[in-house]
């Protein structure tokens, strides 16, 4: 485990932001094969298969997040104004995205080879419960490797995708607040929800696979890129107030900083919505 750590040093992320892919690749092969291999006859443990993927995936990123939060927190000490703010985070969160697309990819491309149904049981389910509220249990059932399932109205989709990403985005606030890094879990569940999603749509067919990422990375990369804003925002904030304290001049800096970042995230994440009910069905029917 040295090794790998040392192959995959966090640092590596200032040198080069598209590096993160290739690290997103082996944590999220490494998690999901290890849960396959281990797991895989356990009556008990199988059958949360979902939720053992992401955690085996969090631990593999936790020292990278804590080390690009805190490095990204001593930056916004030093700037002011939405667009510095930006230009200061801009290398940490592509980092980010890079890593989430790996994620995605290597997800996809296991749960798709091994043919686990438990593998991303829980996604599925949580996919289920965003777009096809009205019948989540006939969703689930449909989606065990074959079949598809009917769709709610657009209305009833954009206003539970909206509300669903909301709460997502609160809960990477509270996570990162209370724990910088912890904020890992919220990102790297998404991925793997996207990743069952992606399964979904190309009827877990390898060959399918570019296009299910197409499908749902058109507004997959902006949603996402909003929860590692938010996230960005609330570990900066609780690294800040532990620096600093609540009555440093520097802290109010870092308050102001934090609700540009959490302004913008907002936005991306309403626009991502929309793209989503209303533009990526017209190029994927």
């Amino acid at each position: 485990m040295r090794m790998l750590e040392a192959i995959m040093n966090p640092k590596r992320s200032e040198k080069g932001p598209w590096k993160m892919f290739f690290v997103g690749l082996i944590y999220a092969s490494l998690s999901l094969l290890l849960v396959h291999w281990f797991f895989k006859n356990d009556p008990a443990l199988s059958k949360a298969s979902g939720m053992m993927v992401v955690l085996f995936c969090i631990m593999f990123s936790l020292p990278y997040m804590y080390f690009i939060i805190r490095r990204e927190e001593k930056e916004d000490e030093e700037v002011e104004g939405a667009f510095s703010v930006w230009k200061v985070h801009k290398d940490a969160i592509y980092s980010l995205m890079w890593l989430f697309l790996g994620f995605v990819i290597a997800f996809s491309f296991w749960h798709i080879i091994l043919q686990d149904s438990n593998l991303l049981n829980f996604q599925i389910q949580s996919y289920c419960q965003i777009n096809s509220p009205g019948n989540v249990e006939s969703c689930i059932a449909k989606y065990s490797f074959d079949g598809t399932t009917g769709a709610a109205t657009k209305e009833m989709r954009l206003l539970s995708i909206v509300q669903n990403n909301v709460y997502v985005m609160i809960f990477t606030l509270l996570f990162s607040l209370i724990f910088g890094a912890g904020a890992i879990f919220i990102l790297v569940w998404n991925a793997s929800v996207i990743s069952a999603a992606i399964g979904i749509f190309s009827k877990y067919q390898l060959g399918e696979i570019p296009l299910g990422i197409a499908r749902y990375m058109i507004h997959g990369f902006p949603e996402i890129a909003a929860y590692f804003i938010t996230a960005l925002a609330g570990g900066i904030f609780g690294v800040g107030a532990l620096r600093h304290g609540f009555k440093d001049k520097k802290f109010l800096r870092v308050i102001e900083n934090t609700v540009i970042l959490l302004f913008i995230a907002l936005i991306i994440l309403i626009f991502a919505a929309l793209i989503e009910v209303y533009i990526t069905p017209l190029l994927f029917k």
